[in-house]
């Protein structure tokens, strides 16, 4: 199947945004408040899994090799990251509605 230019530019370019995104990332992992840190933690996750999903995509479609394997892994990094906030939400909920 061949793939067009464009679309190799734009995940491209998507990669780099969320690439980007990392930095203020890191700066809340380095503030003193650990709830910020520990809701960081997650976004650092969240987007490193995203990343994986793009780049096993991307890497997929463009070379003859299956990388499938790394976007899998993503998926499943952005799926626990996605459990976890849910989770965090309802105990949340539960607590300010007791």
């Amino acid at each position: 199947m061949d793939i067009p230019d464009w679309y190799i530019w734009l995940a491209l370019g998507l990669a780099a945004l969320q690439a980007l995104g990392l930095v203020p990332i890191v700066r809340r992992l380095r503030g003193p408040d650990p709830a910020l840190r520990a809701r960081a933690r997650l976004e650092l996750v969240e987007t490193v899994g995203t990343l994986l999903l793009m780049g096993g995509l991307v890497l997929s479609l463009t070379v003859a090799e299956s990388w499938f394997w790394l976007a899998a892994t993503g998926f499943a990094l952005m799926a626990a990251v996605y459990a976890v906030k849910a989770v965090r939400r309802l105990r949340a909920r539960r607590t300010t509605t007791s």
